[in-house]
């Protein structure tokens, strides 16, 4: 028997079995729309299976899970277009509203309608946020902020008539700013904070313009509203609001810097300048707190660069109007270095090395100041070439700017270097770039010392001392720090450059004098010779020392007032010496600059004695000798063939002075030797061709002859070509030697055919016109007719011709 609840426990039973199935039911139906939609994704990265296939196999639109084609946009982007247009198109219609149709309606029809646009717009976005409309609610409140802007407009057109525009739009500015910074406060809307910062910066400079306040006041109105808007970036939570705060910041503190600085250092008393330096030092003191409680620590670096750069600013314009002008820039450069105390003070350290690197800055910016003097001092002297030994002027100052004036307010330029070099010095021991600042400051010192002469506007003896004595240290530093042969380090091989560089500005200077020419040319020579005794600055010093020696020579024969040909022979002692020293030296380092300075020399010789043959000659055969003496080391044995071509030049440029017009007096002293040669190298390589062995002698020996039987008329020369012709084609035929056979043959069939040629043309004038064409035409038939015999001895010979060597 069954029993059966009571209705009410039953009734309870159903309910609950109910309440399972419908959750069961939603379970399966949000598993069914993952499923579509994985099919959908799915379907998208793959291609279609078969013609119109689902993944699943399913036809496209007709199997369970199909869905529409993927959207090409998500909702809230359409959202987002859709309510930015709406917004662009209405606050448009507000504008043409204001600025059009605004006097079709009166007084009392343009404050309703506006106030009632505006209320809307700015009512609406609270009922939006409540139901959760928040792009909506952005949308309209955007457009209500729009709007309030074209309320003030129209208020001003309407009730301020009369009031200024410049003063009427700063007060807008700042009530519209306090009313979108409290309405998006009051709402937690995105925009009207950003927006209000931004206007936020305008109230300021705009009430300096209208109360015609000055450049002073406009300029305290920037920094104040910078000051502000640092304020508003350091406690800001909103990111946009951040950003637009930094950007106004920068903007307006870089203005009001820029016009308090202009300001400062344009004033013409002390007054207006010592005001421009407090607005300075207030910038300074925004960017330090900035600095001081911004959390990254790069802002903070910048920031107090910019604070450093502020008040050393202000301190130079104060400088600028009450000391001399020379004074300026050593005044900034000292409050510069001031700065640097900050490392040994307690403020954080961004602080600090922001600090240090203004003060870094400052010292950049003094060591440019520098450069015009600096350059002219380097670049002036090389006027004087044009002018040598035309006087020497009574300063140093006057020798070096002979051509342009020299830079204004020169006297402090050789302590500005100084204090940064020695500034240079001191900050290398305390990091590990110590190298690189010595090598810094050992060019600012060698600048201060290189231009000190210019700043004292010292005699001009006096100024050529001191200049060789910078050469002097120079060397001497370089010569220190020679480590035992190896390559130079650094401090080295700037120590050289600067005495290279040092050393020609000296000589160029010393042009104006005869003996302060041979004099510092002398000391020159004479250190940089000692210096080469080093091996490790020997291969820049030792050809510097020839340079100067070869410079040396030619002032020497320019003061015995000797022509310059004969002057040539005085500076072939320069390649002399390099020989002599490149031998004794051997393969070091310093041999090939040495045999380039000498070669450089020996050219400079070669083109002094071109305008007199004779001595010409003479200079090549010296030069000759010098390259043979090169040859006898073993590495040099190359410079032989250099020492044989200057020989022959010698002889050339002799006959040619002696007026010999023979070709065989040019040829065969080529000729000979190269045969020679050939006959050596055979002997010891007899797999050698004969072409390589003998071809150029015999070509130098008979070519030129050869050219000059056709227009020679008598019978002697022909008579000598044609027997060494034959001889020649004798020892080939004899050693069965290719090159003499081929080469005596030809020449001796052609100087057979210039003795017949007399003959031949008498011959052929006597015949009738019509037989040389009948006579040619013979030829081309008989030489057809026999043409493959003929190929066949033609073979013959040169199979033959091959078997020779």
């Amino acid at each position: 028997m069954t029993n059966l609840p009571p209705p009410a426990e039953e009734l309870r039973v159903l309910d609950a079995e109910l309440r399972q199935l419908d959750m069961r039911r939603a379970v399966l139906l949000r598993r069914r729309t993952w499923l579509v939609h994985a099919l959908q994704a799915t379907a998208a990265r793959q291609p279609a299976q078969g013609a119109g296939a689902a993944p699943g196999g399913w036809p496209t639109g007709t199997g369970p899970g199909a869905a529409a084609r993927r959207p090409e946009a998500t909702a809230p982007g359409v959202q987002n277009v859709l309510l930015v247009l709406g917004g662009v198109l209405l606050v448009t219609a507000a504008i043409a509203f204001t600025l059009v149709s605004w006097g079709h309606l009166g007084i009392a029809g343009r404050a309703l309608v506006l106030a009632a646009l505006t209320a809307g717009a700015l009512a609406a976005p609270v009922a939006l946020l409540r139901r959760g409309l928040r792009s909506t609610a952005e949308a309209l409140s955007a457009l209500g902020t729009a709007l309030t802007v074209l309320d003030a407009y129209a208020l001003h057109e309407v009730a301020f008539t009369g009031t200024d525009g410049v003063g009427y739009a700063a007060a807008a500015s700042a009530v519209l700013a306090a009313l979108w910074a409290a309405y998006g406060v009051r709402l937690g809307l995105c925009h009207p904070l950003p927006l209000a910062v931004a206007t936020a910066h305008l109230p300021l400079p705009l009430w300096a313009i209208a109360v015609g306040a000055g450049p002073h006041a406009l300029s305290a109105g920037l920094l104040a509203t910078a000051a502000g808007g640092t304020a508003v970036a350091l406690r800001a939570a909103s990111a946009p609001v951040r950003v637009v705060a930094v950007v106004g910041t920068l903007g307006t503190g870089a203005t009001g810097v820029l016009s308090a600085g202009w300001l400062c250092w344009s004033a013409p008393g002390a007054g207006t300048s010592v005001r421009g330096a407090a607005l300075l030092v207030a910038a300074a003191a925004i960017a330090l707190v900035a600095g001081r409680c911004v959390p990254k620590r790069e802002v903070a670096v910048a920031a107090a660069t910019a604070a450093g750069l502020c008040l050393v600013a202000a301190a130079g314009g104060m400088l600028r109007v009450s000391a001399p002008a020379e004074w300026t820039v050593p005044g900034c450069l000292l409050c510069a270095l001031a700065l640097l105390a900050a490392e040994r003070t307690p403020l954080a350290r961004p602080l600090r090395r922001g600090l240090v690197h203004a003060s870094a800055v400052v010292q950049g910016c003094a060591v440019l100041w520098t450069l015009p003097l600096v350059a002219g001092t380097v670049l002036g002297p090389a006027a004087r070439v044009a002018t040598p030994w035309s006087g020497a002027p009574r300063t140093f100052r006057d020798a070096v700017f002979t051509e342009v004036p020299h830079p204004p307010y020169a006297g402090t330029v050789p302590l500005v270097l100084a204090v940064v070099a020695g500034v240079l010095v001191v900050a290398g021991r305390r990091t590990h770039r110590r190298p690189a600042l010595t090598v810094a400051a050992l060019v600012l010192g060698w600048a201060a010392l290189f231009v000190l002469p210019v700043a004292l506007q010292v005699p001009y003896p006096a100024g050529l001392v001191a200049q060789a004595a910078v050469v002097a240290a120079a060397l001497g530093l370089a010569v220190r720090e020679d480590r035992a042969g190896e390559v130079p380090s650094p401090l080295a091989l700037t120590a050289l450059l600067l005495a290279l560089l040092t050393s020609v500005d000296v000589a160029l200077l010393a042009l104006a004098s005869e003996s302060a020419t041979i004099g510092v040319l002398l000391a020159l020579t004479v250190l940089f010779g000692a210096a080469a005794l080093r091996p490790g600055p020997a291969p820049f010093t030792a050809p510097a020392a020839l340079v100067h020696g070869t410079a040396l020579a030619c002032a020497l024969g320019a003061r015995a007032e000797v022509p310059p040909q004969h002057t040539a022979l005085l500076v072939l002692v320069v390649p002399a010496v390099a020989v002599l020293v490149a031998s004794r030296w051997g393969g070091s380092r310093a041999t090939v600059p040495v045999e380039a300075a000498g070669g450089a020399a020996g050219l400079l010789a070669v083109a002094l004695a071109v305008p007199d043959p004779p001595m010409l000659a003479l200079v090549l055969s010296l030069c000759g000798v010098v390259v043979a003496a090169s040859a006898l080391r073993p590495e040099r044995r190359a410079a032989g063939w250099a020492a044989a071509v200057l020989f022959l030049a010698a002889a050339w440029v002799r006959l040619a002075a002696w007026k010999v017009a023979v070709p065989e007096a040019y040829t065969l002293p080529v000729a000979g030797p190269a045969l020679v040669v050939g006959f050596l190298r055979r002997r010891r390589d007899a797999a050698l061709s004969s072409w390589t062995a003998y071809g150029a002698g015999l070509g130098a020996g008979l070519a030129p002859s050869l050219l000059a039987v056709w227009n020679d008329q008598h019978w002697l020369r022909p008579l000598l070509l044609g027997v060494a012709a034959l001889a020649v084609t004798l020892v080939g035929a004899r050693r069965r030697l290719q090159a003499p056979l081929v080469l005596g043959g030809a020449v001796l069939a052609l100087v057979a055919l210039h003795e017949l040629a007399p003959y031949l043309t008498q011959v052929v004038g006597a015949l009738p016109r019509w037989a040389p064409p009948a006579l040619a035409g013979l030829v081309l038939l008989v030489l057809g007719a026999t043409y493959e015999h003929r190929l066949r001895d033609a073979r013959r010979l040169r199979e033959a011709l091959g078997r020779l060597r």
